[in-house]
């Protein structure tokens, strides 16, 4: 029995130390983009890179289910400050929900370092099963 105390101790010890570690940093992502132009398509890269099985693969098909334009506006950490909607779908406003929730999780977006900010303007062409591809990153259509 005094065995398994010292044991029990040492074991309780580094599961509370494991539970109460600090969590690990989050690496920022940086953008080296000089342009609006340029940090489109950095930005297009990280929403990809956050919502990979939401993008759809391949040649759109002729007529998408839903097109929004929008103007995002991030500050020089690249947290998004403000989603202008330029063009909404109004048979689908599930999509714009879905479109502005979509971005502000994914934030922070890459830091536009040489930029102090940026403001971009993306288009969005979703399909009816949800998946999308961006203006900047698409595969065109069939």
């Amino acid at each position: 029995m005094q065995f398994l105390r010292p044991t029990l101790v040492l074991a309780f010890a580094a599961l509370t130390g494991l539970c109460s570690a600090a969590p690990a940093p989050t690496m920022q992502k940086v953008s080296m983009a000089e342009t609006p132009r340029a940090y489109r398509m950095d930005a297009a890269r990280f929403i990809y890179a956050s919502y990979p099985e939401r993008i759809y693969k391949g040649k759109l098909p002729p007529l998408v289910h839903a097109i929004v334009v929008l103007e995002v506006d991030v500050d020089e950490s690249g947290k998004v400050k403000d989603i202008n909607m330029i063009r909404v779908p109004t048979h689908a406003p599930d999509v714009v929900v879905a479109v502005r929730n979509m971005i502000h999780k994914a934030s922070p977006l890459p830091a536009p370092s040489r930029m102090g900010g940026a403001k971009f303007t993306e288009i969005w062409l979703v399909d009816k099963s949800g998946r999308f591809q961006l203006d900047a990153l698409t595969e065109g259509q069939r």
